[in-house]
């Protein structure tokens, strides 16, 4: 599926194009950051990246989940410029290798405190000894962050994680950028848990309903819902254990049940190969548009030109072009092209006696033959080149492809009789005398319908690509169900309290202890 995808091309600019990279872009991506390397280890610790809104307090959670200042946190945004990936020290092997976000360079922290390099995409590798094994946070950049950069990094961790956690706040928690990777996260099937942090512990049951609203009428209403208060951090930057406690506690849960920890795993990982074929059906459809476009582009090609060469050939065998009688001291045979070429040289030839008083010799001749046949041939390619442009200008694909502005093309085809052509005519007009005369002058006009041609060059040349893939999601779904990823389905359990631990009234000794904040509906496995 890799190989299909990535051996892609999408050159001409139609409005399914553009779109088309992107999916493919993103599917090879998804490919090598995360199914590859899961289905090859799925036994390595699972991944949790920990993304959200500017300002959430990702990295001060981070921080407070693995108890020791991994991740930096501050006022200044964005805060987070490049991933830090934290897990336990016994871990650390399954990270350091390129097996995971292969395209990303590696670091640990100490080397990065002496190291000048800022490369905002260098992948800091950091132990946590209090952090359980088997279970490792990335900090992602901002999803929302004023760098592009920072924005295309979080969409590629998040594409690699079999977890997100996601954070958002009472000022952010509608914003359309959060709703639309909730929304992703559930097209690709992947595990979510959704926290709402610095809320006010005045406004947390208002706060939890309308989100809870909002997650119904997206169909999230299944996400396990975590809230933290507005508290202040200790002098490691870490939040209270109140406040982190559920959380913590869920997540102790997921490390130390084996079953369940692979129940998370399968479950992504289920998801991201269930989302695949959908998209190779939408990169099948655009393929298919390149062809038919290609093919529409070309006929026009074929069309002018084919009414070049008919044309030229009349001039000639119809005596368009008609070379007088030989002088009676030319004994030279004349073959049947030559023969041909007198009509309109004749005129050359009467303007040359007139004026000189004598009858044109053979020097005239030849010259009136070569002009001739460089008026005739130039003419017909000039008015292909012309069909050719008004029918390519009339398409879109064909349109973008004339003003020379996408990237590794030639300049478009000018006029065809430019001086190359011209000094090609009169060099085939010289030996008029050969047989393959004709042959060549329509291989001239064969050349200059090549240079239209060589602009489609990366488009399909038949309907192998878009079979391909149809038939790559075929096996591909195939082999998914035959897995039976989703066999004995382990789903995290749901926490199941939504206020603040710290402000809860201790229970009645009959009345079960929550484990956590309360899922907002429903998990459906």
């Amino acid at each position: 599926m890799r190989a299909t995808v990535a051996g892609l091309s999408f050159p001409l600019r139609l409005p399914s194009a553009g779109p088309a990279r992107a999916t493919a872009a993103a599917v090879v991506g998804q490919i090598d950051d995360y199914a590859l390397p899961r289905l090859a280890h799925p036994d390595a610790p699972m991944l949790v990246v920990v993304g959200g809104s500017t300002g959430a307090g990702k990295s001060t959670l981070v921080n407070s989940l693995v108890r020791a200042p991994v991740s930096a946190a501050g006022v200044l945004r964005p805060t987070t410029r490049a991933p830090v990936l934290v897990c336990h020290p016994t871990d650390t092997r399954w990270f350091r290798s390129d097996r995971l976000l292969g395209g990303l360079p590696r670091t640990t922290a100490a080397a990065a405190a002496t190291d000048r390099d800022t490369d905002p995409r260098r992948l800091t590798i950091m132990a946590a000894p209090a952090l359980p094994p088997g279970l490792a946070f990335l900090d992602a950049p901002d999803i929302d962050s004023v760098v592009a950069a920072n924005r295309e990094l979080s969409d590629q961790l998040f594409a690699a994680a079999d977890l997100w956690l996601f954070l958002t706040t009472p000022a952010r928690y509608a914003d359309a950028v959060p709703w639309r990777l909730l929304h992703t996260a559930r097209e690709r099937g992947t595990v979510v848990a959704l926290v709402l942090s610095r809320v006010l512990p005045e406004a947390t049951a208002e706060l939890v309903e309308l989100l809870g609203e909002l997650l119904i009428a997206n169909d999230l209403a299944s996400l396990p819902l975590f809230v933290l208060p507005e508290t202040r951090v200790d002098g490691q930057g870490q939040l209270p254990d109140a406040a982190t406690g559920p959380l913590r506690s869920w997540f102790d849960g997921l490390a130390g049940d084996p079953a369940t920890r692979a129940g998370v795993i399968r479950y992504t990982l289920n998801g991201t190969l269930a989302a695949v074929p959908p998209r190779l059906a939408e990169l099948a459809a655009a393929a298919a548009e390149q062809l038919a476009a290609a093919e529409g582009l070309a006929e026009q090609v074929g069309l002018a030109y084919g009414v070049a060469r008919g044309t030229v050939e009349r001039g000639v065998r119809d005596g368009a072009l008609r070379l007088a009688e030989p002088a009676p001291d030319q004994r030279a045979p004349v073959d049947e092209f030559a023969r041909a070429l007198r009509t309109t040289i004749g005129g050359w030839r009467d303007r040359v006696a007139v004026l000189t008083g004598r009858r044109a010799g053979p020097r005239h001749r030849r010259t009136a033959v070569e002009s001739g046949l460089v008026t005739l041939v130039g003419s017909a390619a000039t008015d292909a080149a012309e069909q050719t442009g008004l029918a390519w200008r009339a398409h879109p694909a064909g349109s973008a492809l004339l003003t020379g502005d996408l990237p590794d093309q030639p300049a478009p085809p000018g006029a065809p009789a430019g001086s190359e052509l011209t000094r090609r005519l009169h060099r085939v007009a010289r030996e008029w005398q050969t047989d393959d005369l004709l042959e060549r002058v329509n291989g001239l006009l064969d050349d200059e319908a090549r240079r239209w041609l060589d602009r489609l060059d990366g488009a399909p040349l038949d309907a192998a690509p878009a079979q391909r893939l149809r038939e790559v999601a075929v096996a591909l779904e195939r082999a998914r169900v035959a897995a039976r990823l989703t066999a004995d389905q382990v789903v995290p359990a749901e926490p199941a309290d939504t206020v603040d631990q710290a402000e809860a009234e201790e229970p009645a000794e009959d009345v079960e202890q929550p484990a956590g904040p309360a899922p907002v509906g429903e998990r459906v496995e």
